[in-house]
Order: structure tokens, then sequence, then C-alpha cells
């Protein structure tokens, strides 16, 4: 496993060694505060940074959510997962427009002109919002209250449906962020009845099964899978209910024999040679694919994740 660990803290991606650091190894002090102002000099923080346009969008300043996955929402995705927060006035300027722009009078988030939000935008955001430092945000709050408000009856969550399904994911992750002490009751409930749904499902088990929640994949924008049903349990204390077991499981199997973990395909699915399934075709112009890491290969943001969550279950990352 130290070399597990020497490998995620190679000074190639300071975001993943900083990460890694803090979450795996407990570093603290002036060692962790170095690693974490070393997060721009390079690596994916700065290839994403150096494809900013005046005034804090990506690609298209007129829409910050087309074309998947290379414009503004997604960019800043991934960067709330790469430990940048509003700290740096770049982000700020970024974040803060993003937030302006999607915020809607119900209370949460969308990408277009309607004044109706969805969940999707809605916990991507908040929950992206909260890790850019953004906890205190009244949009925020307004939109954890949204999550509270549009829960569905079986407790999940969904984006047209009359019942929540798997997929719908967003709000657990966007909760699983959030601080504790900033949970109304009525958020405490909502918690407790998304958890019961996914457990009960024991994260993988709706209808017949679906590849891609076996593949594990970063960015992961607004696709599930095994490991993103993980992460949200296991931060909100119940990795260790035997619902969770098959899952975790699971992630233990996908761990190859030098400790590491491999990134599935790219989304949307992409096949292994780099076509588009004929579903998505259709969709080609509205969709580019974004990785910073190659599909099949190591993936360092996937095994820091993983490890992250297997920590938490007990297992020691330098053991």
């Amino acid at each position: 496993m130290e070399s597990v660990i020497r490998w995620l803290t190679e000074p190639d991606q300071p975001a993943v060694r900083y990460l890694a650091m803090r979450d795996l190894m407990g570093a603290g002090g002036s060692e962790l505060r170095k690693a974490r102002e070393e997060i721009c000099d390079r690596g994916w923080v700065k290839t994403i940074r150096d494809g900013r346009l005046p005034g804090g969008a990506w690609y298209d300043s007129a829409d910050l959510y087309r074309p998947k996955y290379i414009s503004t929402n997604w960019m800043l995705l991934a960067l709330s997962d790469l430990g940048v927060t509003r700290e740096l006035p770049w982000v700020a300027e970024s974040a803060e427009m993003w937030r302006d722009r999607f915020a809607k009078p119900d209370g949460g988030f969308d990408c277009g002109d309607g004044d109706v939000s969805e969940l999707c935008l809605v916990g991507n955001t908040a929950r992206a919002l909260v890790k850019l430092g953004y906890e205190g945000d009244p949009k925020v709050k307004s939109a954890f209250e949204w999550l509270v408000k549009n829960q569905k009856a079986n407790g999940g969550w969904h984006c047209w449906g009359k019942n929540g399904v798997i997929d719908g994911w967003e709000g657990m992750s966007a909760f699983a962020a959030y601080p504790r002490q900033k949970w109304t009751p009525g958020m405490k409930r909502a918690v407790e009845r998304g958890l019961e749904f996914y457990l009960d499902r024991e994260l993988l088990r709706e209808g017949k099964r679906y590849d891609p929640w076996y593949r594990l994949h970063f960015p992961y924008h607004y696709y599930y899978d095994v490991l993103v049903g993980l992460e949200f349990v296991a931060a909100l204390g119940k990795g260790e209910d035997p619902r969770a077991s098959k899952a975790v499981k699971l992630l233990k199997r996908m761990r190859q024999p030098d400790g590491k973990w491999l990134l599935g395909p790219v989304h949307p699915d992409y096949l292994s040679e780099g076509r588009l399934p004929a579903k998505y075709v259709q969709f080609a112009q509205r969709v580019t694919p974004f990785s910073p890491e190659a599909a099949g290969r190591p993936s360092k943001m996937v095994t820091l994740r993983a490890l992250r969550v297997l920590k938490s279950l007990g297992e020691h990352p330098l053991e």
C-alpha cells in the first residue's frame, strides 16, 4: 500500500498529492499548506485554469452548460473535486457567475431560461459550491431546501418520474458534502430516507443489470456508479451497514494486484476504440468527452476516492 501512496503523492499531479496527504495520510500544518499552494502550479488544475476565458467561463461565455463536458458547469464540477476553493480569486469569479446564472426562483439551480430547477443541476451545483467554499451562501441553502421538497415518496430523487431511482444520486452526494450543523430537521429526515432508499437496493439493485454502474469514472458528471454510491453512503456514516457489503466487496474486487483501480470508459460510455455507441450518435455535436486520465489505465483520482471509502471503513491506507 505504501507504493500506492507514493504514486498518489508524486509531484506531477499536486491536486491529487494534496488530497492524498489530507485525506489518507492525515498530514497537516506547513507540509499540507505547501502542498495546497502547489495545486495550480502544474497538472490538471493548471490545465483547466489555462482554458478559462476572460470573465470566468470555459469554452463559451454565453452557455455555461454546453457543450458537455468541457464548458463551465463541467469544469467547475471537476475543480471542486480537485481541492481548489474560493480562496483563489479566479475560482471565486467563475463559481459566483455560475451560481448566479443557474439560480432559479423556485430555490434550486438549472441551466435553462425557465423558472424550474432540475435535480441533476441542483445536486451537482450545490455539492460543488459547498466544496468550493460556499456552504454559507443563501442560494446554496435554498438548493438544499429544494432537495428536501422534491424528494420522492420512496425516498429517492428523480428528474421526471413519480419515484426516485438510483441514477438520481446527486442530492445524496450534496448532503454528504454539506456541514451537518447546517442541516435542518427536514434535511436530516431527507438524508435518512435517502440512505434507506439506497441501502435497501444495496446501492446497485434496481431492474436489470446496468453495466455503467459497475465501472469507475472521473469526472462522474451526472452519472452514477458503485463508487459514487459508496462515497456518499460512507460519508453519511452508513458505510458499515450490512446492506452496503456487496458494493464494498465489489469495489475491493476491482482493485488491481498493484493496489490501484482502473478508470472506466469515459462518459458518455465511449467504446474502447473511441466510437460513440449508436444510441449517443444523435448527441455527438453536443458532447465532448473530458477526462484527465486514460480509460483502462490506473487512475489516481479513482484510486484516491476508493481508498477514502475504505479508510472510512477501517482499512488503513498505509498498511
